[in-house]
C-alpha cells in the first residue's frame, strides 16, 4: 500500500500540468503562512502569545486562532484569517435558502457568479466590523481574553483612534488577500483554496502538538506512563481518523428509476440510478456554530455577576456566579459539555433544514420522469426523503457530538495538553481529513485522465463509485 502511494506521488510530477498546479499551490500556501507571522506595528504581541501558551483556549477564541494559523496570538496581519469570508458565505447560503429572490437568482444563468460577488461585498463589511472588534480586544485584553494579561497597545491614549483605524485597515486587507489567494488556488492549483488556507493553519500547529506530546512523557517524573497512555492515545487517534473518514464518505443511496420519455424528436431511454444522501450533510458547521454562540454566555454571566455583586444582591450574585462557572469553557464541566452537545445536535438539523430542499428535489425528479420505486411522485417522494434525511442526520449529529467532545474530555479531564488533544477530534481533525480527501480526489482525477493509478488500489478512493 505504501509503495503504491509513493509511486502515485512520483506519477504526480510526471504530468506537467499537475506538477505546475502542485507547485503553485505550495507557493501560495507558503505566502499564507507568511501572512500569519507578519506582525501589526504598535502591539506587544509577546504578552498575548505567552497568555495563549499558558491558557489554552478551547472556545471560540481558540477556534479563531486555529483558523488564523496562530495569527491572532501573534497580532499578525492575518489575525482574523479567512473567518469573515466563511461567515459571509454561510450567511449568503442561509439567505439563499429562505429568501425567494436569492433562491431564484441562484437557479438563473450567471446567478451563481452574482451571489459570489455579494459574498465578497459582505466579506468586506464583516472584515471592517471584525477588524475593529479585534483591535478593541487588543486594546482591552482583560475583557476579551481574561485576566492575567497586560496592556498590548504601544500607542499613547492620544493616538488610540489612529491605532484603531490602522489596525482595522490592515486586518481587512489581510483577510481580503487571503480570500484572493484561496481563489487563486481553486482556479490554478489543486483543491479548494479557502479550505486549504484553513487546513494549513491547523497543520501548522503540529510542531506544538509534538512538543506537548514530548512534555507529557518527559520530565522527572513524567506526567503520564509511556506505555499505557501512549498506546491508548495511539489507538484513539487511529479510531478517530478512521471514524471521520468513514462518516465523511458515508451516504445512503436512494434508488431512482427513470422512465422512457420523448423530448421533441429525440427519445431518451429510461434507466436506474441513485441519489446519494450524505450522513454528515452539515459537515463541520454545527461545531462552528455551537462554539461561536457559547462564547457569549460566559461574558454575559460574568458581567451580571459583577453587577449584582456591586449592588449587594447575594442571591443573584450566587446564581450568576454558578452560571458563569457552569458555562466556562476552561472548566468544561458537565453543564458546558451537555449544552454544547445539545447545540451541535440542534444545528445539525438546522443546517439540513435550511440547505436540503426535499420539495424541490421531488419536483425535479417528477419533471425529469424520475421516481423512487414504491413511492408516489410529488408529495410522497418529498415526505419519504424528509424521513430518510432526518434518520441519517441523527446518526451524523451523534457522531459530530462525540468527535467534538473528545478533545474537551482529554484536555480537561485527563490533563492532556490542549495542543495535543485538539488533534484527537473537534474541528481540527474534521476539516483536515475532509480537505485532504477532497484534494486527493482532484489529484486522482488528473492521474486517471492520463491513465495513471490513483492513491488507492485501482485508482479509486474507498467509497467512490
Amino acid at each position: 500500500m505504501f509503495r503504491n502511494i509513493f509511486n502515485t506521488f512520483v506519477n504526480c510530477f510526471k504530468i506537467p500540468e499537475l506538477k505546475s498546479r502542485i507547485w503553485f499551490t505550495v507557493c501560495i500556501l507558503a505566502i499564507v503562512r507568511l501572512i500569519s507571522f507578519i506582525q501589526i506595528p504598535g502591539l506587544d504581541h509577546a504578552k498575548l502569545q505567552e497568555f495563549f501558551n499558558n491558557h489554552a483556549q478551547n472556545g471560540a477564541m481558540g477556534m479563531m486562532n486555529m483558523f488564523a494559523g496562530g495569527g491572532l496570538e501573534r497580532c499578525a496581519v492575518g489575525a482574523i484569517g479567512i473567518m469573515p469570508y466563511i461567515s459571509a458565505t454561510i450567511i449568503i447560503q442561509l439567505l439563499t435558502a429562505v429568501w425567494p429572490k436569492l433562491s431564484k437568482l441562484a437557479r438563473e444563468e450567471g446567478g451563481r457568479a452574482k451571489i459570489v460577488q455579494y459574498g465578497r461585498y459582505l466579506t468586506v463589511l464583516l472584515c471592517i466590523g471584525w477588524g475593529f472588534a479585534t483591535a478593541y480586544s487588543w486594546e482591552n485584553p482583560a475583557k476579551a481574553f481574561g485576566e492575567g494579561i497586560g496592556r498590548l497597545v504601544l500607542f499613547s491614549d492620544d493616538h488610540l483612534w489612529w491605532y484603531r483605524f490602522q489596525t482595522t485597515l490592515i486586518l481587512t486587507t489581510g483577510t481580503m488577500l487571503l480570500m484572493w489567494l484561496g481563489e487563486q488556488i481553486t482556479e490554478r492549483g489543486v483543491g479548494n483554496g479557502v479550505s486549504l488556507v484553513i487546513t494549513i493553519g491547523i497543520v501548522a500547529r503540529l510542531p506544538a502538538a509534538f512538543t506537548g506530546l514530548h512534555d507529557m512523557f518527559s520530565g522527572n517524573p513524567p506526567q503520564h506512563r509511556l506505555i499505557g497512555a501512549g498506546l491508548v492515545m495511539l489507538f484513539l487517534l487511529a479510531g478517530v481518523i478512521a471514524g471521520v473518514i468513514a462518516i465523511t464518505q458515508a451516504q445512503r443511496k436512494i434508488p431512482v428509476q427513470y422512465a422512457q420519455r420523448a423530448v421533441g424528436r429525440k427519445m431518451y431511454q429510461g434507466g436506474t440510478s441513485f441519489m446519494p444522501l450524505k450522513v454528515n450533510y452539515s459537515g463541520v458547521m454545527p461545531i462552528i456554530f455551537a462554539q461561536s454562540l457559547l462564547m457569549f454566555p460566559p461574558i454575559l454571566f460574568r458581567n451580571a455577576h459583577v453587577y449584582f455583586e456591586n449592588h449587594q444582591s447575594p442571591f443573584w450574585t450566587d446564581v450568576f456566579q454558578w452560571l458563569e462557572a457552569a458555562f466556562d469553557p476552561q472548566a468544561a464541566g458537565i453543564w458546558y459539555i451537555s449544552f454544547y452537545s445539545v447545540m451541535i445536535l440542534f444545528f445539525s438539523y438546522f443546517w439540513v433544514a435550511t440547505q436540503f430542499n426535499e420539495i424541490q428535489i421531488a419536483d425535479d425528479l417528477k419533471k425529469n420522469g424520475g421516481y423512487i420505486p414504491g413511492v408516489r411522485p410529488g408529495q410522497g417522494t418529498s415526505d419519504y426523503m424528509h424521513k430518510a434525511m432526518s434518520r441519517i442526520t441523527l446518526a451524523g449529529a451523534i457522531f459530530l457530538t462525540i468527535i467534538a467532545v473528545i478533545p474537551i474530555i482529554l484536555s480537561r479531564r485527563m490533563n492532556i495538553p490542549y495542543a495535543v488533544a485538539s488533534f484527537f477530534g473537534g474541528t481540527s481533525i474534521l476539516i483536515t481529513v475532509g480537505v485532504l480527501l477532497d484534494t486527493m480526489r482532484q489529484v486522482e482525477s488528473h492521474l486517471l485522465m492520463r491513465h495513471y493509478d490513483g492513491f488507492l488500489k485501482k485508482g479509486r478512493l474507498r467509497g467512490r463509485f
